[in-house]
């Protein structure tokens, strides 16, 4: 039956992503607006696919932010990455600069106002990083980022990438963790997905300007909360 679900939601889901893409290339010529309209449309039809054939719904705890913040989320499947758009106000999603590369598509991401890293770019690529992270900031849009800097599987708490300390430190604004368990009904190298309820939890604010350690910490363990159970 999952495989069966499973089936159903690709078939519908997919064919709209195109058809979404394909609206995305004119709405960036008139602006970045009109492609996040496009892409919120692209989000919340994810959403009804991902519930009514899948089964897969979110229950949110805590209170998402709203304007200038750095929300570093856990990142276990698809489903955040876009769930997210749908939670946020406008995010600003840092991603790899592999994607915002690709041909025809990367453009019209960066028109969204992704914010790409080069993990190997050294300090230019940082300052590349900062410049469009202050865009956002400057259109009151957070700023998102899995901070792991990878989809990971339950139980896994890897080390957090240097680029959230880089961020973190240069563009002095509050975190807001999120712990979510995805992986559970999810997998992120399985083609069928179970029905479930996805926790997306909104753990307390960090204050700007702590020491890097500190935050680091603070940040890896908030955003594991729900891998270490009650």
């Amino acid at each position: 039956m999952n495989t069966l679900r499973t089936l159903l939601f690709a078939l519908f889901f997919y064919p709209g992503t195109a058809g979404a893409v394909f609206l995305a290339f004119p709405a960036a010529l008139v602006g970045r607006e009109a492609v996040i309209r496009v892409t919120h449309g692209w989000a919340r039809w994810h959403r009804w696919c991902a519930a009514w054939f899948l089964g897969v719904r979110s229950r949110v705890e805590g209170s998402p932010p709203r304007g200038g913040a750095i929300v570093a989320a856990k990142h276990q499947s698809m489903f955040e990455t876009i769930e997210m758009l749908l939670l946020l106000d406008r995010p600003a999603i840092v991603m790899k600069r592999e994607l915002a590369d690709i041909p025809g598509w990367g453009w019209v991401a960066r028109r969204y106002g992704i914010i790409p890293v080069d993990r190997k770019g050294g300090a230019a690529a940082l300052r590349r990083m900062l410049r469009a992270a202050q865009v956002a900031i400057a259109e009151g849009r957070p700023i998102m980022i899995f901070p792991e800097g990878t989809r990971v599987a339950p139980g896994e708490r890897p080390p957090l990438q240097p680029g959230f300390a880089g961020l973190y430190r240069s563009l002095g604004l509050p975190v807001v963790p999120v712990a979510l368990d995805s992986g559970r009904i999810w997998p992120r190298h399985s083609f069928v997905k179970q029905p479930g309820i996805v926790t997306v939890r909104f753990e307390e604010t960090l204050p700007p300007g702590l020491p890097r350690a500190e935050v680091e910490a603070a940040v890896h363990k908030a955003i594991n909360a729900l891998e270490y159970g009650p």
